[in-house]
Parts: C-alpha cells; structure tokens; sequence
C-alpha cells in the first residue's frame, strides 16, 4: 500500500504479480495501480493483458482472497488450479485473535493444512471449529470461505506443498518495495507511486545469485509439477 496525495492522502494498493517459468525463473509479469475495491471485471482486464502478452497456460495461480479473481483466472485459464495461499489464511486468523491466544490458534490450525488427504483435513478443521468457534466465530467463517480454494493445496505431495505455501519469494519482493515506499513517504500521484515500486523492483537482485538459488531449489518441484500437470509443462519446450 502507498499514500497518494491525490486532493487527499489516501491508502492505495499496488498489486504485483510474480510468476515462476518451467524453467524456475522469476519474472515480475507487471504492477497495478488500484483503489482496494476491485472485482471481478478488473482482474479479467489484468488477467486478460497478462495473456495477450503471451502467458498461454498457467497451472497454477495462488492468490490471497482478492474478490472476484478466482472467477476470472477460470475465465481464461479453465485448466489452473487456484489456490489460497495458505500462509496469509494463517495470518489472516490472526487479526480475529488476541494476541495471547496466537501460539494456541497456530498449533490448533497446524493439523488441517499438514493434513495428508482432504478427508483428514475437514475431520481437524470440525475439531478446530468445536474447540475455538465460540471464542473465535470470525476465523471459523474466514477458513469455510476460503475452503474451496484452500483444499487444491492438500492433492499435491511435499516438494509442491513447500513451493506453493512459502511466501518468501513475493515476501523478499514487497519488503523491498516497502522499504522504498516508506523512505518517499507520500507521493504527490499514482503514476509517481508507480515508478518509485518499478525502480524497486527492477533493483532486485543485481548479482542474479538469488535467482541461480532458487532455480536450483526448484528442481525437485518441477519433477513433481510435470507429473501433476500431465505434461503441461514440457508443451513447446
């Protein structure tokens, strides 16, 4: 989020889109200015943009509970998988609890994404429910809602279950953004706002060791992917 100076100063998000190639490169696809009430119409438009630039196929897409997105990745990519991530769920509990009852809500909610089938995972999320709805009604709601799209994670195996519920490779991108963002403090626009983000992200990692790093690290998820998807992935290599 930025502070605009647009009459007055206002909170903004600034989306950003990170995508992994077959290869395991990351590569930033664009950034997108909005106001925070965004739906479905505007993510079919980015999405669209995305895919008239030549992202053909996606696999999978894990996004953070943004309305209407699931709908419109469907849209034009009926064959991905969308998938909550599954660390902001996390922290997303958090907000409904105090602060006392963090480690407790942790541990309760540790045995539903660690499940090893769905089946497991709905018999800890009812007792998870029985033990904390009525202290915490708010995060047993948060979790029914985003089921649909939280359970995909619980098909894959442990090489596709790390890749898709770490958050460090967008978490490395918007801390460095942040840190950027926060030394202008307020821009006097969006487009100004735009640009200090794109001048932080193209100053990532100048050496290129962190992308050689992680492209090693994403070998054995790979070999995983390409059985999962059925061979999506070798399609024009």
């Amino acid at each position: 989020h930025v502070k605009v100076r647009d009459g007055q100063v206002a909170n903004r998000p600034i989306y950003v889109a990170l995508a992994v190639t077959v290869e395991g490169n990351r590569d930033i696809l664009g950034l997108w200015a909005g106001d925070g009430g965004e739906g479905a119409k505007y993510w079919l438009q980015v999405l669209t943009e995305i895919k008239n630039r030549g992202v053909e196929d996606v696999c999978m897409v894990v996004c953070d509970g943004l309305k209407g997105l699931p709908d419109s990745i469907g849209t034009l990519w009926p064959e991905a998988i969308t998938q909550t991530c599954v660390v902001h769920l996390i922290r997303a509990s958090f907000r409904y609890a105090a602060r006392q009852d963090w480690d407790k809500i942790a541990r309760a909610l540790k045995p539903i994404y660690t499940a090893s089938t769905v089946d497991q995972a709905e018999e800890r999320f009812l007792e998870f429910s029985e033990a904390w709805e009525k202290k915490y009604p708010a995060i047993v709601r948060l979790w029914e809602s985003a089921w649909a799209e939280f359970v995909p994670f619980l098909q894959f195996d442990a090489e596709i279950r790390r890749i898709v519920c770490t958050t460090n490779a967008i978490e490395s991108v918007n801390a460095r953004i942040r840190k950027a963002v926060r030394a202008r403090g307020h821009f006097p626009n969006e487009q100004a706002a735009l640009k200090c983000v794109y001048l932080a992200v193209m100053s990532l990692d100048p050496t290129g060791q962190g992308r050689a790093r992680w492209t090693q690290r994403w070998k054995a998820a790979l070999n995983a992917f390409d059985i999962t998807f059925n061979g999506r992935l070798s399609v024009g290599r």
